[in-house]
């Protein structure tokens, strides 16, 4: 094969395989539109066990080994002790947010005028209310620098989760989006509860069981991401974004979503992150090429006063068992 050969025949196969990763872009987001068009509104979930504490089930104490290896932020690996507790069979709903605000008048961070003086050198978008969303790019530089999908967007929270042209009409069932810590912390209050600390979190998603199974690889009952993060989301699990609570099978505990769908707030603070709480538990935008966060053991810091669309929560009781 003489070089004018080889170099034909190379950038026809260039040109090729070009061919097939645009169609593959193209036929995964032409997937993924259809399916967020598409998707259920609610999902039907088994029915709950007689309990004192209406939506909620019980999580037995025990000792476990907390934490991961996968990220340096897992380590170290220790021992904790749980004690018994009940916490909500879902993320918290659209439904479940707006019953607390129309109750009370609650008005969102995400709602309210920006704190300027707290967070000075804001650009002018961020210095008005809004919040984090994700928004899936033409195509991404190989920088890695997340601003090229996350976007701050005036005009969204829990209400217009992704900014001011949109709506939770007939989204009652979804998880409530766009709900900084202390909008979560507020509406745990208001029902006489509390959010989870970061060890009840993990023991629940462990199913209470201390020598649970601490798999790396991608789940199949949970709502994650199928395809190259962040440009072609092939949505094989049957949702292109978050999901109604409860479309995937509970956990032994009779707990939904508590890996992948949202990220989910916890009590406690994020030891070298001032202002930052630890979140649980992963979301619909983790993926083996990016975000391998779909664990019980995985962990990550956000802003206290940020709302995001990938971060919702769920409410956790101390109280007596069942009798």
């Amino acid at each position: 094969m003489n070089r004018r050969t080889f170099v034909i025949l190379l950038i026809v196969g260039l040109a090729l395989l070009f061919a097939l990763a645009a169609g593959a872009w193209i036929r995964g987001g032409q997937q993924a539109a259809r399916l967020a068009e598409a998707g259920p509104l609610s999902c039907e979930m088994a029915q709950a066990p007689a309990s004192p504490h209406e939506g909620m089930v019980y999580v037995p104490g025990g000792r476990f080994v907390m934490g991961d290896t996968y990220y340096p932020e897992e380590r170290p690996l220790r021992e904790v002790d749980v004690e018994g507790f009940w916490m909500d069979r879902t993320e918290v709903t659209n439904a479940e947010f707006a019953a607390f605000v129309a109750a009370t008048g609650y008005v969102t961070i995400a709602e309210r005028p920006v704190d300027t003086v707290r967070n000075p050198g804001l650009p002018p978008d961020m210095q008005k209310p809004g919040a984090v969303v994700f928004i899936m790019p033409n195509n991404v530089d190989g920088s890695g620098n997340i601003a090229q999908w996350w976007q701050y967007v005036p005009g969204a929270n829990w209400r217009h989760p992704g900014g001011p042209g949109t709506s939770i009409e007939g989204r009652e069932h979804f998880p409530v989006t766009a709900i900084a810590y202390e909008d979560a912390l507020a509406y745990a209050r208001w029902k006489g509860r509390a959010l989870p600390t970061e060890a009840q979190w993990e023991w629940a998603s462990r199913e209470a069981n201390p020598d649970a199974p601490n798999s790396h690889d991608q789940p199949k009952q949970a709502n994650t991401w199928q395809g190259l993060f962040p440009v072609i989301n092939l949505a094989e699990d049957g949702f292109a974004g978050i999901a109604p609570v409860g479309c995937f099978a509970p956990n032994r505990l009779g707990l939904y979503d508590m890996i992948g769908n949202l990220w989910e707030w916890t009590a406690d603070p994020y030891a070298g992150a001032p202002g930052s709480r630890v979140i649980k538990g992963g979301s619909w935008l983790c993926a083996p090429s990016y975000c391998v966060r779909y664990r019980p053991g995985a962990r990550q810091p956000q802003e206290e006063d940020l709302a995001t669309s990938h971060l919702g929560f769920r409410t956790i009781l101390v109280a007596p068992p069942p009798s």
